[in-house]
């Protein structure tokens, strides 16, 4: 099999740019795409790497990319909308272009990241418009991989550093009781699994869903975080109708601490499913929450 050029775009953020280190130290040629492309802090001179600006919403951008590519990575993302960056401009609309113009341009291998849960009919936006950009993205190249991560955690990430944050406050709310079940897998492992997608022959499944060795319930996670910080504080259970009461009344700050869908999220269960693709299937054996605890919240703390 011909080994060429592998353009991920969101190369920079906190899966994709873990993605590039994975790809470059086997050896891979890189193009790191994104709005303002920026070689990593690892980098050496030498490494195989390209820098593309792009604007997800161009399809000149886009295109420009993909030149020259044998494998694409959509691991562009967006958790909270704004005046200028919608769910289903980016999730759906950009996400369908690029794999429209990847099959245009004879690129058969795109991966595309989305994640657990992902449904069309969701009352969550951003689940849905995940849903909805999976089913654009194969209806445009039918061979496309959809790899969907559980809720992913590693040094300097959104989740464990949230938690943290939370366990300095005098009491924790929960999310009506914390009994929403989490399967939270190392962002490492995430980028492994993609590696080893492009590094290998294609294989006939086209969904991976992915998540770590620990099925744990969310108030779980917060007790482990203070157990390892060595703190402790109440837990405090409140109805999902009053996050949702919360929420709206966040909404409109110019960036809410809380949005509408991340209630509803976090009202449904966040694990790998039946007949789908997993680590197994990769030959991988992801590592788990607890075993990586110290670390990720040593890199918070530093």
């Amino acid at each position: 099999m011909a080994i060429g050029c592998v353009t991920v775009f969101g190369g920079t953020g906190f899966l994709g740019g873990q993605v590039v280190r994975e790809l470059t130290e086997a050896g891979r040629t890189v193009r790191i795409a994104a709005r303002r492309p920026a070689l990593p802090e690892w980098a050496e001179p030498g490494d195989p790497l390209e820098l593309a600006s792009v604007d997800i919403r161009s399809k000149a951008d886009i295109a420009k990319a993909l030149e020259g590519s044998e494998s694409v990575v959509n691991a562009v993302s967006l958790y909270v909308e704004s005046r200028n960056a919608r769910f289903q401009t980016i999730h759906v609309d950009a996400a369908a272009q690029l794999a429209q113009l990847a099959h245009e341009a004879g690129i058969q291998r795109l991966i595309q990241i989305s994640g657990i849960g992902a449904d069309p009919a969701s009352r969550s936006a951003y689940v849905s418009a995940r849903g909805q950009g999976e089913r654009a993205v194969v209806t445009a190249l039918p061979k496309a991989t959809i790899l969907r991560p559980s809720v992913m955690f590693g040094p300097h990430d959104a989740f464990l550093s949230t938690v943290a944050g939370l366990t300095r406050l005098p009491v924790i709310p929960l999310f009506g009781h914390g009994e929403t079940r989490l399967q939270p897998v190392h962002v490492m492992d995430v980028a492994r699994a993609i590696g080893r997608l492009l590094g290998n022959e294609p294989l006939e499944r086209r969904l991976f869903e992915l998540g770590g060795p620990d099925i744990i319930r969310y108030r779980e996670v917060i007790e482990l975080v203070m157990r390892e910080q060595k703190r402790e504080r109440p837990l405090l259970p409140m109805p999902f109708t009053l996050w949702h009461l919360l929420a709206l009344m966040a909404s409109p700050l110019p960036t809410p601490p809380l949005t509408r869908d991340q209630v509803v999220m976090m009202a449904h269960d966040n694990v790998a499913g039946d007949d789908v693709g997993t680590f197994e299937h990769l030959g991988i054996l992801p590592r788990s929450l607890r075993d990586s605890l110290p670390l990720c919240l040593a890199a918070i703390s530093g």
